[in-house]
């Protein structure tokens, strides 16, 4: 991998992450367009870029993270909760990422499974009810059924194209968070979720990803990360609740639509 392919591949995570697209979706994209290989050590990369983005949300959303802490060593109530809440939303992920990596890397990183699931996950965004964008619930008083509720739902983002921010924040919104909430909810978990899964593919192909790519790629891309992620979580915040989630719907369907012409016609 060249500093080019990992400018790129930063960008395209960090702008994508936390947008309900599916940033996984976009890299293997990215990857198939950009010539890299599909192996082993590419995905381990793919994977290990969102540790830029995981920075971005800790930088941006400090303070919930200093409450978390505090709330780790008994100092704050509410930020003890709220820590428990997140941990238990991690949990069913986790587990099964761990039961089910293999299959997972076998049988969904491809670009036909990611076609599917940009498409059902942009009919879901348009089916949505018209008042599914006016619930109340906050972020502090969430119980921990609704956190295991919103974590089942994560579960779905383990195929790729479905988008993790995606189905937290509408998991969020099934439960009775306001948008806000679920959004905030979604970006929180999200940190241990892909620090999680970052750390479990560094594990396993950390020693062949540094071996076959300079440390200066790998840490361009990460920097990239980071800084694109940073403009886009700020952006996507205003925006989504102006707006709501439609945009993304059509994006979703307009550019599976796409990908899917250039399997059939052979041009992807």
């Amino acid at each position: 991998m060249n500093y080019f392919q990992s400018i790129i591949l930063g960008m395209v995570e960090g702008v994508t992450e936390y947008l309900p697209v599916s940033s996984t979706a976009h890299l293997i994209l990215a990857a198939r367009l950009l010539g890299l290989a599909d192996t082993a050590v590419n995905h381990a990369y793919i994977i290990a870029i969102q540790g830029g983005a995981i920075f971005a949300v800790l930088f941006l959303y400090k303070d919930r993270f200093l409450q978390l802490l505090a709330g780790l060593f008994r100092r704050d109530k509410n930020g003890l909760a709220l820590l428990k809440n997140l941990l238990v939303a991690f949990l069913p992920a986790a587990v099964l990422g761990v039961l089910f990596d293999k299959q997972i890397e076998e049988f969904l990183f491809g670009l036909w499974p990611v076609v599917v699931a940009w498409l059902v996950g942009g009919l879901v965004i348009l089916l949505l009810p018209r008042g599914y964008n006016q619930k109340k619930g906050k972020i502090e008083n969430i119980t921990w059924r609704q956190a295991l509720v919103i974590g089942l739902v994560q579960c779905l983002a383990m195929w790729p194209g479905v988008s993790r921010s995606l189905a937290t924040m509408l998991g969020g919104m099934f439960v009775g968070l306001s948008l806000a909430s679920a959004i905030e909810f979604s970006f929180l978990l999200g940190v241990g979720t892909l620090a999680a899964a970052s750390g479990f593919t560094l594990l396993k192909h950390g020693t062949d990803m540094l071996a076959g790519n300079d440390i200066g790629v790998l840490a361009c891309g990460f920097v990239v990360s980071f800084i694109t992620a940073v403009i886009a979580v700020k952006w996507l915040v205003g925006y989504l609740q102006q707006h709501g989630l439609a945009l993304f719907a059509w994006w979703r369907i307009g550019l599976g639509l796409l990908v899917a012409a250039g399997l059939v016609f052979k041009f992807l």
